[in-house]
């Protein structure tokens, strides 16, 4: 590979009357090299091959994917095979995802904390996740309580998300905390 100014300098050299022996032998490269650049006209970049690849396509799906999981390229490395049957790497999809990788780490950047005083504030919501009892996938519903000032948490299961889930949860919650706090707001809009 041959710098732009090298070409150049080729390319006035031969306007000089010079040839391709006597040019290759000035700049320290063979003839068939300058042949190539004077052939060309001047310098241009190498053409990167274009080849396809197996994830070619599946851009908004792989986008969706990832935050789904928030950002673990395993997961999706995974799902990816079960749900496409399409066996990569996981350097592949890591690779694929880079650019939202990028993206998620901005957005957390860009998240602001909200800061309390000790005692003033608890979070609480439920959430539910499939998880594996006895060898069956069972729906379980966590009840997650978050201090805002020091963000320490507290976790009870339960079969639903019933009202007196809810109070059973912030009960255990004062217990484990050792008090009760000023204020107790959900972190789901509408609860």
């Amino acid at each position: 590979m041959r710098t732009p100014d090298d070409v150049s300098a080729m390319l006035a050299l031969k306007a000089l009357g010079w040839g391709a022996k006597r040019i290759a032998a000035e700049l320290g490269c063979s003839k068939n090299t300058v042949k190539r650049w004077l052939g060309a006209g001047g310098w241009r970049p190498c053409a990167s091959p274009s080849r396809s690849k197996k994830l070619d396509g599946l851009e908004p799906w792989l986008g969706e994917r990832f935050r789904r999981h928030a950002g673990n390229a395993d997961v999706v490395r995974q799902e990816l095979e079960a749900e496409k049957n399409i066996v990569v790497s996981l350097r592949t999809v890591e690779r694929a995802v880079a650019p939202l990788r990028q993206e998620l780490r901005a957005q957390a950047r860009a998240t602001v904390r909200f800061e309390t005083r000790p005692g003033e504030q608890l979070q609480i919501d439920f959430g539910e996740r499939r998880v594996m009892i006895a060898g069956r996938a069972e729906k379980v519903f966590f009840f997650v309580a978050t201090l805002g000032y020091s963000r320490r948490m507290h976790v009870r299961a339960f079969t639903g998300e019933r009202q007196d889930h809810w109070f059973e949860g912030m009960e255990s919650t004062f217990r484990a905390f050792g008090g009760v706090t000023e204020e107790v707001c959900s972190t789901t809009p509408g609860r």
